[in-house]
């Protein structure tokens, strides 16, 4: 059995998968402060659906893999710079190994979902997963596997700046993608309170509010440059539009195609690309990085005196014993 864990900011998700990459279990679970928390929390939810496969699951060979925000030492299972969770840096796959007697497979949760929509997709070739959620960042995966970089920052093109006189980013520069199409960002721009701001912001946009379109414009004109990039520099069979701001669905994909469409109407070199045809949206309802850490995820031989899995039901974290 395969268990895949995505770790985000409130909550972690989980699901198992058999074989054959079917979805045989899913759970979910508030996500902790620091990284002992979240380690807990990562080892509850494994021992949880470990036990619902009952005695045949837990006397299989189980793998591990898990997406978490921040940047991964390649090889390392260390997370750094996951501000979100509390973490600065610290050594996950180490301490989720003494919780389950396992070793994980830790990477970053946007390359997991990478795996994930590329699986959902089905024949093979490449692909690139954009994340549109408070903050933009792409994984990039092909027949090879998924691309980290020598410093595992591949796909962190949300601050590259494509405009100059844009709006500020957290970053320091100016006309980030981030700034532009970012929720957080465009969240803290439109200024209002509510509980899914980029929706209220198109549907204010819908209603004629000057403020909203000029922030949905700007928005799009981001997730065009994005998806630009990603081609070009990648040149992938398809970029998967993820992440909480894609739940907008045709909303969101119709302008970006009719942007990249138009845009390539003086450039004999865009038109060959066809850009506008290899965007695309990941499926609504599938929770694609958890199930792409499941399917990272590779079985290994539980180290001597190790803890099975099923001991952590139920039990304290080291560090508060």
């Amino acid at each position: 059995m395969r268990i895949g864990v995505d770790v985000g900011g409130t909550k972690i998700l989980a699901v198992a998968v058999d074989d054959s990459g079917r979805e045989v279990a899913r759970l979910r679970r508030p996500t902790g402060w620091g990284g002992d928390a979240v380690a807990d929390g990562v080892a509850a939810v494994v021992a949880d659906l470990a036990g619902r496969a009952g005695p045949a699951g837990r006397a299989s060979t189980v793998s591990v893999g898990v997406g978490v925000p921040g940047q991964i030492l390649p090889d390392s299972g260390v997370v750094e710079h996951a501000l979100n969770l509390g973490i600065e840096r610290y050594d996950l796959a180490g301490a989720l190994t003494q919780r389950l007697g396992i070793p994980p497979a830790i990477d970053n949760d946007v390359r997991y979902a990478a795996v994930g929509a590329r699986a959902l997709r089905g024949g093979g070739g490449s692909l690139a997963y954009l994340n549109l959620g408070t903050g933009i960042a792409a994984g990039i995966v092909d027949e090879s596997g998924l691309r980290r970089g020598a410093r595992g920052a591949a796909g962190e093109i949300g601050h590259v700046p494509v405009d100059p006189n844009g709006p500020l980013c957290r970053c320091g520069q100016r006309g980030c993608i981030e700034a532009l199409a970012g929720g957080g960002a465009v969240a803290e721009r439109w200024g209002r309170q509510h509980p899914l701001p980029v929706a209220a912001v198109f549907d204010a946009a819908d209603a004629g509010d000057v403020r909203a379109e000029e922030l949905r414009a700007g928005l799009v004109r981001g997730v065009v440059a994005a998806v630009r990039l990603l081609v070009l520099t990648t040149d992938v069979d398809a970029v998967v539009l993820g992440g909480g701001i894609a739940a907008l669905a045709g909303r969101l994909l119709v302008p970006v195609r009719t942007a990249l469409a138009a845009s390539a109407k003086a450039s004999p070199f865009l038109r060959s690309l066809h850009l506008d045809e290899r965007v695309e949206l990941v499926p609504a309802g599938i929770p694609v990085g958890a199930l792409g850490a499941a399917l990272a995820a590779h079985a290994e031989p539980e180290p001597a005196g190790a803890p099975p899995i099923e001991a952590w039901q139920g039990a304290e974290s080291p560090a508060a014993r």
